[in-house]
C-alpha cells in the first residue's frame, strides 16, 4: 500500500515537473509565451534536469524522498494532518530558500493576489477597516457605487446581505461584498448622525483603484494635480504601477497642461513597485530615445527595452521623489529618467529589489508560483538589486543626484504619510447624494470654507513644524524638489545638478 501511494505521487510529481518546464519558455513578468516560441533552455543540454539525463535521475531520487517523508508524517503522526497544508507548507519552504521574492499563492489568497495586480474588481467601492467590534468605512473609492450612494468615512456596516457584520472579519466582509458584476447587494449603514441604521443596496460595479493621485481632492472630489498654480508646478504621486497606471499619468498631464504646467514632481515614495510592463509604458512617456531597462536570468535571454519618439511629453523640468521605500517598478522609472537626466532624483536612497517575478499558474488558475525568473538592470547597466551581504558602500539601489539628498527623522516621517493618507480620503457626502448641485458647480460663495481636511497629531507625536500656507507638516524633500524646479524655471539661480555616477 505504501509503495502504491508513493507510486501515484511520484506520478504526479513527474507531471508537474513538465508544467513547470513549460513555463521556462515565457517571458519574465508577463507570462506570454516567447514570440520565437524558442525554449529557454537549449536543446540537447546533457545536464538540463530533463528526466533521461543525469541530472533527471537525481531530481526523480530527491522526490523520492520527499514523497517518503509525506508517506510518514500522513501515516504516522502523533494526530491527523491535513494533506493540502503539508503540501502547501513544503512548498512556502522550498520558496523561501530562494529569495524573500518567490512565492506560493494558495487558492484562499488568490483572488486578493490578482485585485492587487490588476487594481480591478467587482465590488461596491468602499474602503473598510475594524474598530473594535464594527465594520467602518475609511472612506468611498472615488465614483463608484459606494460614493454614488452617499456612504462616507465613519459609518459603520451593521448587516451586510441580512447578516451581522458586528466583529466580521475583513476578508469574510469583502468577500461578502465582492461579487459578480451587476449583481446587488444589501447592506445597513449606521452613520453617526442618525439613530437608526438605513437600508442601502448597491449594484455591484468595476471598481478601479486610482493608482496616480495628486497633492489633495477638489470640491467634487477629483483630484487637484497642480500643487503650485504661480509658479504652474505640478504634482503627481503614483502609489503602485497596475495595468491602467500609464493611461492614469497620461489623463493628468493633459490636465496639467492645459492649466500651463511648467514642471512636474513625480512623487514615487512608498511605492512598493508593480508590473514591469507599466513602469517601461511610464518611462516611453517622459523619454523619445535610448535605453529603459534591461533584464537577464539564467534560463531567459537577455532582453531590453527602448524608448519610442511617439507620445513623449514636453521637455519641461522634472524632479523625481523617492525613498527607502520606493522599490521594484518604481526604481526602474527613478533610475531611468536619472540615467537620461531626464530628471533629478530626490529624497533617500532606495529599497534595492531588482529582481523580475514571472506569475505561473497552478491548479488551473486555482493557485499560483510567484517564482523570480531574472534580474533587471537601469541603462547604463549598473545593478540594482541589494543581495545578501550587501552595505552601504556596495552598488544597488537607487540614489539621489548629489546634493539632493534629504533623510527624514522617524517623526518627520510619520506626519508626513499621516497628512498625505488624510487627504486620500472622501469625508463629505457627495452632493448629488444629498439632493444639490455638484460642487464644482456651485457659485463661489457656497462652496465649503475648508476643502481639505485637516489631520489629527497622534497622541505622544513630536511637535513638528507646519508649512504656514497649508498647516501640513513640512515636507523637507519635497519642498527641495520644488526649489530646484522653481530655479529651472528663471525664479533663482540654477545650480547643477550632478549628473548620477554608474549604479548611484
Amino acid at each position: 500500500m505504501k509503495m502504491h501511494v508513493l507510486g501515484r505521487i511520484v506520478v504526479c510529481f513527474c507531471l508537474a515537473w513538465g508544467t513547470v518546464g513549460l513555463a521556462w519558455g515565457q517571458e519574465p513578468a508577463t507570462g506570454q509565451p516567447k514570440q520565437d516560441g524558442s525554449q529557454a533552455r537549449p536543446a540537447g543540454d546533457e545536464e538540463d534536469g530533463s528526466p533521461t539525463s543525469p541530472a533527471g535521475d537525481e531530481y526523480f531520487e530527491l522526490l523520492k524522498v520527499f514523497v517518503d517523508a509525506l508517506d510518514q508524517v500522513d501515516r504516522n503522526y502523533v494526530r491527523q494532518v491535513d494533506r493540502r497544508r503539508l503540501m502547501e507548507a513544503a512548498l512556502r519552504g522550498m520558496l523561501s530558500e530562494l529569495d524573500p521574492y518567490s512565492d506560493y499563492i494558495p487558492p484562499a489568497q488568490i483572488d486578493r493576489f490578482r485585485t492587487g495586480v490588476e487594481s480591478e474588481f467587482g465590488g461596491v467601492g468602499i474602503q473598510v477597516r475594524q474598530q473594535g467590534e464594527n465594520l467602518e468605512i475609511i472612506s468611498p473609492i472615488y465614483g463608484t457605487p459606494a460614493y454614488a450612494a452617499g456612504l462616507m468615512a465613519g459609518d459603520v456596516i451593521t448587516e451586510i446581505e441580512g447578516q451581522s457584520a458586528r466583529g466580521i472579519t475583513i476578508d469574510d466582509a469583502v468577500k461578502l461584498m465582492k461579487g459578480k458584476i451587476g449583481t446587488e447587494v444589501s447592506l445597513k449603514i449606521q452613520s453617526p448622525q442618525d439613530k437608526q441604521p438605513r437600508s442601502v443596496k448597491l449594484r455591484r460595479d468595476v471598481i478601479r483603484v486610482q493608482t496616480v493621485l495628486g497633492d489633495h481632492r477638489r470640491d467634487d472630489d477629483t483630484w487637484q494635480f497642480m500643487y503650485d498654480d504661480e509658479a504652474k508646478i505640478g504634482l503627481i504621486r503614483i502609489l503602485t504601477f497596475g495595468r491602467h497606471t500609464a493611461e492614469e499619468l497620461k489623463a493628468a498631464l493633459a490636465e496639467l497642461k492645459q492649466q500651463g504646467m511648467r514642471a512636474l514632481v513625480l512623487d514615487l515614495r512608498y511605492n512598493p513597485g508593480g508590473l514591469l510592463t507599466s513602469a517601461i509604458e511610464v518611462c516611453d512617456l517622459f523619454i523619445d530615445s535610448g535605453r529603459i531597462v534591461s533584464t537577464e536570468g539564467r534560463s531567459s535571454p537577455k532582453r531590453t527595452w527602448e524608448a519610442h519618439e511617439p507620445g513623449t511629453e514636453g521637455d519641461f523640468p522634472m524632479a523625481v521623489l523617492i525613498n527607502h521605500f520606493s522599490a521594484s517598478a518604481s526604481e526602474i522609472v527613478s533610475a531611468c529618467l536619472q540615467d537620461h537626466q531626464r530628471a533629478i532624483v530626490v529624497g533617500q536612497r532606495s529599497w534595492g529589489k531588482g529582481s523580475v517575478q514571472n506569475v505561473v499558474e497552478l491548479e488551473d488558475g486555482r493557485s499560483a508560483l510567484k517564482l523570480t525568473t531574472a534580474t533587471y538592470l537601469r541603462p547604463n547597466g549598473a545593478n540594482i538589486h541589494r543581495h545578501e551581504g550587501d552595505d552601504e558602500q556596495d552598488e544597488w539601489g537607487v540614489r539621489p543626484n548629489e546634493g539632493y539628498e534629504i533623510s527624514l527623522s522617524d517623526e518627520e516621517a510619520r506626519a508626513i504619510e499621516q497628512a498625505r493618507r488624510e487627504r486620500e480620503l472622501i469625508r463629505r457626502r457627495p452632493a448629488a447624494a444629498e439632493g444639490e448641485k455638484p460642487a464644482s458647480e456651485k457659485p463661489a460663495s457656497e462652496k465649503p470654507t475648508s476643502e481639505k481636511p485637516t489631520s489629527e497629531k497622534p497622541t505622544g507625536e513630536a511637535e513638528l513644524p507646519a508649512a504656514p500656507e497649508t498647516g501640513r507638516p513640512v515636507d523637507r524633500q519635497l519642498e527641495k524638489a520644488l526649489e530646484y524646479l522653481r530655479q529651472q524655471l528663471g525664479e533663482g539661480p540654477a545650480p547643477e545638478a550632478a549628473a548620477p555616477e554608474a549604479g548611484k
